[in-house]
């Protein structure tokens, strides 16, 4: 009986052994996938537009290891001549860039470049190119249901659609409007995006205004709602959104300003706050490129070109903004700027400087900390990541 007993307690002891084996054994891959998973979660795969000519490849892929604040060129893609700017179906997998020229085959044309993005190698494929009328393409973007993409023509004054077949391919522009204004004044259309609601909105600098669109989809056409005008020199450029769709925040070029608007239930704007995005008593030349907002929605982000700096502001429960400060941009002319998709970094592209800096973001006062390091790229102009 006393063997029969001591041997249980043996088989017993061997058993839990076994078991516990069995449970580092289950334990020990996990923590690696979960390791593996946390080290990963540190970087982000970046894509950069540029100004290239005939024959460069202005289309770089980067990857961005934000804990080392460091840069790895994975691919230098061609995106056609002066891919200046990107917007990238995620389910699709495509890039589509706008070719900012004035001429195609001999005719006063802009274009638009499709790529088929390979996501575990990062390089590109070209699988269309279209020309677009009247020139000078600055901006694209897609609308929601992305069977449409938007396209704003500086050079040329206008604005085109293009119809997207059913695997996300340019087919066809479906509609151009070219603007004229009155004797003196210019159209130079810089951005063309979808706002809450389903409405499209443009600025046009020349003609210091923000138009407001439906669009049918059946045609493919813009059908005009009307406009909201700002201040005459302003030169809006670009805009977002508040968090919650209520307010449009306007980045204005030609007088270093912030336009604030309410947007209105049937997407009409009306301007609540204008402010300066450059400190008190600074006189020199200074234009704004770009303007953001954080993650949070607390927190407001725009470019100066000249005084080479990213202004912050607070963002107040109604909306409007307070300046909270300003960071050197880490180079000259930030043209184009992005957070990543966590929302704890921001990334400037310095056209004339040729770099790329990298900031992290204060938790509390939201302000850009100085980089400690950047990428050399010659002539970013747009910076996008797969959100």
């Amino acid at each position: 009986m006393l063997y029969r007993l001591i041997v249980n307690v043996t088989v017993l002891k061997y058993k839990n052994i076994e078991m516990k084996k069995s449970i580092y054994s289950a334990l020990i891959p996990a923590l690696l996938i979960i390791l593996s998973v946390s080290v990963n979660a540190q970087t982000s795969r970046l894509y950069a537009g540029t100004y290239a000519g005939q024959g460069e490849k202005g289309l770089q892929v980067i990857d961005v290891d934000f804990a080392k604040g460091t840069f790895i060129k994975v691919s230098e893609n061609d995106a056609g001549n002066n891919p200046s700017y990107i917007c990238i179906s995620k389910k699709r997998s495509i890039i589509y860039a706008v070719n900012e020229v004035g001429r195609v085959n001999g005719m006063r044309a802009g274009g638009v470049t499709a790529v088929k993005l390979d996501l575990k190698t990062g390089t590109t494929e070209k699988i269309k190119e279209l020309a677009v009328p009247n020139g000078g393409p600055c901006y694209i973007s897609l609308t929601p249901e992305e069977d449409f993409l938007l396209i704003a023509n500086y050079g040329g004054g206008s604005v085109a659609v293009v119809r997207l077949d059913a695997n996300g391919i340019p087919s066809a522009v479906s509609d151009t409007i070219i603007f004229k204004g009155e004797e003196g004044t210019r159209s130079h259309a810089h951005m063309v995006a979808p706002g809450p609601g389903g409405k499209i909105y443009l600025t046009d600098l020349g003609f210091d205004r923000v138009a407001i669109y439906d669009l049918d989809k059946v045609s493919g056409r813009l059908i005009s709602k009307g406009y909201a005008k700002l201040a005459k020199g302003a030169g809006p450029r670009h805009f977002t959104f508040g968090k919650d769709g209520s307010k449009m925040y306007v980045i204005n070029e030609l007088n270093s300003t912030m336009t604030v608007f309410n947007v209105e239930k049937d997407g009409n704007l009306t301007e609540i706050q204008t402010i300066s995005t450059l400190p008190e008593g600074f006189t020199e030349k200074s234009y704004c490129a770009d303007v953001h907002l954080s993650k949070d929605g607390k927190f407001l982000y725009g470019s100066n070109r000249g005084h080479n700096s990213i202004v912050t502001y607070k963002v107040g429960k109604d909306g409007k903004i307070t300046v909270a400060g300003y960071t050197l941009c880490g180079g000259e002319w930030p043209r184009n700027f992005t957070l990543d998709p966590t929302g704890k970094y921001l990334l400037v592209g310095n056209q004339n400087s040729g770099n790329i800096s990298l900031f992290t973001l204060d938790k509390k006062t939201g302000l850009p900390i100085a980089p400690s390091k950047d990428y050399k790229i010659k002539g970013p102009t747009c910076l996008k990541f797969i959100e």
